[in-house]
């Protein structure tokens, strides 16, 4: 690949012709947000493109600058996401052909959205590596021109001209936050933005589980991490672009990571100012202006967050906002061990001394004690949890904290008062399945057979992978064998025997 100067770059961003498709998309106060945080954040709308994502941009940049060859030929791109829209909507407004290789765990809805655009979808593989192989290999085959999603200098320029416009839209601003996947969207900010107004901070965020850019400028050179988080799946990306890493390295300023939970408080924000509904990956950088502040503790700047897209699935919805509340720690959750007697409820919602109770489970246990999963109404965080734990143990409660536990937030919440009988040794798992319909099947030939299944939880959240949790009946002797197998499934899974929430509330031992 040609590494451009950045003048060749600010040329290409000023020259790219995206505004034959795309529009120049509003920069939008978030007048509560701001209020909270003593900043004027200004929110940059790419959610109102016609594929409601700036990929929009990049693509057509690149289909644009196609020579007549290559337009005849036809284009080839591999994408679950906004890219592979952003290349079938560019390719059918310019009449060209255009194959899109999706993995065959992509949601539907991805699917159809890519069809209707008028594009050949074509389902390959398990995930977008097996999609991208597959890609490449079509077009060596039958001679397409692949369309990369981020790693290309046209593509870069494409996303580039959001910088051109913010610079029009307000020049005083202090700091922009982008969301990073492979980098295509920063690198064409950064390397503008630093040309004109090098005083502007650019501030990368990433999920902390999928921080391929934090791990690349640690390392000082891309880096494949072995696995990346799906929740916000624009950006689930291993390994950061050679040329994208090279402007970053260049012209950001600073890289932070934000939880699953802190993205969908995000989610919320800009609902709440906009009546807009972001993918996970598009309110990233809300989330990262959040903590950034929080860290920093700056006041009365002007704050730029590009929301990058808003092509989200419906049933998600329903996961983000169960966890948008615990992400700003308004909400907590406790187990907590009550004697097994009249009143005792009572009791404990009296020492809670006004606390909202948001959810409450429970089953009998024994005649001696009762264990109890309950949500608790925390507006002002830690500040508050840490006094209120300190009271119910000083009243002779056992109390867990399990506000930060995942497997508590995720399954036990919904499985409270199931144990298995007394004398079985049970082992607990957590498992990624891929959704497609093979992927039980494949799970109960490979283990099902092999022993007994004390548990199974799913709960599906619209994403690529289902979250499962599942108990199986083993000896010590049986271990080596069983993990032989699990290492077969090519499932990611995680042993989560002594996790304190299944403890706590599914095994008859407590601890």
């Amino acid at each position: 690949m040609t590494q451009l100067s950045a003048a060749n770059y600010l040329k290409k961003i000023l020259l790219a012709p995206v505004y034959e498709l795309a529009i120049e998309t509003p920069l939008q106060p978030l007048e509560k947000l701001s209020k909270r945080l003593n900043n004027t954040i200004l929110l940059k709308r790419e959610d109102l493109q016609p594929i409601h994502s700036f990929k929009l941009r990049g693509a057509y940049n690149k289909l644009a600058g196609l020579n007549d060859q290559q337009k005849q030929a036809g284009v080839i791109a591999a994408s679950a996401g906004n890219h592979a829209q952003g290349v079938a909507f560019s390719a059918k407004k310019m009449g060209l052909k255009a194959i899109i290789v999706m993995p065959r765990t992509t949601p539907e809805i991805k699917v159809c959205a890519v069809q209707a655009h008028g594009a050949q979808v074509i389902l390959f593989g398990n995930n977008f590596d097996d999609a991208s192989i597959h890609a490449n290999e079509l077009a060596l085959r039958h001679q397409y021109t692949i369309i990369p999603p981020y790693d290309d200098p046209d593509i870069i320029a494409g996303q580039g001209t959001i910088a051109n416009e913010l610079l029009q839209q307000n020049a005083n601003i202090d700091k922009i936050f982008v969301p990073v996947g492979g980098g295509g969207l920063i690198a064409g900010i950064a390397v503008y933005i630093k040309q004109l107004m090098p005083s502007i901070k650019i501030i990368a965020v990433e999920p902390e589980d999928a921080a391929c850019l934090k791990a690349a400028l640690k390392n000082k050179s891309p880096i494949t991490l072995d696995k990346v988080g799906l929740f916000a799946d624009g950006v689930a990306v291993k390994t950061i672009g050679i040329e994208t890493f090279r402007l970053c390295q260049q012209y950001i300023d600073d890289v932070i990571t934000v939880t699953s939970d802190e993205i969908c408080a995000a989610v919320k924000d800009i609902f709440e100012d906009t009546r807009a509904i972001s993918e996970p990956s598009g309110a990233l950088a809300i989330a990262g202006i959040k903590k950034y502040n929080a860290q920093l503790n700056f006041e009365n700047e002007n704050i730029v967050a590009i929301l990058s897209g808003a092509n989200v699935n419906f049933h998600g919805l329903r996961y983000m906002s169960e966890r948008c509340e615990l992400a700003e720690q308004k909400e907590s959750i406790l187990g907590v061990t009550l004697p097994e007697q009249q009143g005792a409820f009572f009791d404990f919602c009296q020492l809670l001394n006004g606390h909202a109770i948001t959810e409450f489970n429970y089953r009998l246990n024994g005649r001696q004690e009762a264990h109890i999963f309950v949500g608790i109404r925390t507006p002002n965080g830690t500040k508050e949890l840490t006094p209120l734990i300190q009271k119910l143990v000083d009243c002779s409660y056992f109390v867990s904290d399990l506000t930060l536990d995942e497997m508590a937030k995720l399954h036990v919440r919904y499985m409270v008062g199931g144990v298995p009988f007394q004398g079985i040794k049970e082992r607990l798992y957590s498992f990624e399945f891929p959704e497609d319909s093979n992927a039980l099947l494949k799970f109960l030939n490979t283990l099902g057979k092999q022993t007994n299944i004390t548990l199974f939880h799913y709960r599906n959240h619209g994403a690529a992978y289902g979250q499962v949790l599942a108990g199986f009946e083993l000896e010590d002797h049986q271990m080596p064998n069983f993990t032989k197998h699990l290492e077969a499934l090519d499932y990611h899974y995680k042993d989560e025997t002594n996790n304190q929430a299944y403890q706590f509330f599914l095994t008859h031992v407590k601890s």
